[in-house]
């Protein structure tokens, strides 16, 4: 483990600036925080989280595929392709860093989606402990430790000292690239913010919540449950639940003629939404209820019926917090999984 003076943290950024775009979690005008690329002089958000997730840097919400261009009969296909630069996230909270391993499922298993795989490769990931979990938060019903989160590097900020332990060869690189500004140090002196980190997520409200109730093989079980129409009736089909989502993963592929071309893109799409999947023949979803039954099955039983038992939900809390109805996973993992969940 290394660490570093607090007050010398602006050092640290610029080093790894120096060979990497650097990008951290910052306040915005609305109150909130977002990534925002580093420059001297950037301040770092104290936010818990970010309203969106930083799987932006991985899996962006508009991305440019491929350009075609016409003349007569005669196609012409041009892979706009860049190799992606090399980049680093500072600040990712341990449910985020969870995320990427859904993600990575999805994406890096054949076929291997390739403008994913580009950025991964090229993205370094400084995971960084909560130290004041939210009420919204509830990662630990997946097994998630807030207090020692995962990454290139593991982070620890208290309040006079960052410490950094790498876990991986990218992160080795970086704590290789800051030489002499960290000096090594022994793993108790984060023990005691461990500790009371893990304390505070035991007292949460959601801090009894479990999964017993679901898993890959419960299709049967739920698909029919009566309580799904209580469940969706309220429900705007808004999609704001999957753009705050770290893990949705839905997208939508589309063409535009920009006069002198064709330039096919993805954007993000959600299961929500009444035209997701819609074609020739209609949409195999037509009511809310289909669709918002949908995006929970996913996450709670398609997913780990398909990734050896693991959820496609983290626990981060945004939908908690941004469902302008206030309906969201917690809310139906307790009323589906009845005695389990309270």
């Amino acid at each position: 483990m290394y660490r570093i003076a607090k007050d010398s943290i602006n050092l640290l950024f610029a080093k790894i600036a120096e060979e990497n775009a650097l990008y951290l979690p910052v306040d915005n005008e609305k109150g909130s925080s977002e990534y925002k690329k580093w420059e001297d002089g950037t301040v770092m958000s104290e936010k818990l989280n970010t309203v969106r997730s930083p799987k932006d840097f991985f899996f962006p919400q508009v991305e440019n595929l491929m350009e075609f261009k016409t003349e007569g009969k005669n196609i012409q296909l041009i892979d706009i392709r860049e190799d992606s630069e090399d980049f680093v996230v500072f600040g990712v909270r341990a449910c985020d860093v969870k995320s990427f391993e859904v993600l990575d499922n999805v994406f890096l298993n054949e076929p291997v989606d390739t403008y994913y795989k580009n950025r991964r490769e090229h993205g370094v990931i400084i995971a960084l402990a909560c130290t004041r979990p939210a009420e919204t938060c509830f990662c630990g019903t997946f097994g998630i430790d807030a207090a020692s989160p995962a990454g290139d590097i593991s982070a620890w900020m208290t309040d006079d000292t960052l410490y950094l332990e790498p876990n991986t060869e990218k992160g080795e690189k970086i704590i290789a690239l800051l030489g002499d500004l960290v000096t090594e140090c022994g793993a108790e002196a984060v023990e005691a913010q461990q500790e009371s980190t893990r304390r505070i997520m035991k007292k949460l409200p959601l801090a009894d919540l479990t999964t017993d109730a679901f898993g890959g093989d419960k299709t049967e079980e739920f698909f029919n449950a009566p309580e799904w129409a209580t469940l969706s009736e309220s429900c705007l089909g808004c999609g704001t639940c999957t753009f705050v989502c770290p893990t949705c993963q839905c997208y939508d592929i589309k063409d535009f003629n920009t006069g002198k071309g064709v330039i096919r893109y993805r954007c993000w799409d959600s299961c929500m939404y009444s035209e997701f999947t819609r074609m020739a023949h209609g949409n195999n979803r037509l009511s809310q209820l289909e669709r918002f039954r949908q995006r929970f099955m996913h996450k709670l039983v398609y997913y780990p019926a398909n990734n050896d038992g693991m959820f496609s939900c983290v626990g981060c809390g945004r939908c908690l917090a941004k469902c302008p109805i206030s309906m969201n996973i917690v809310k139906v993992m307790k009323t589906l999984g009845g005695k389990n969940n309270g």
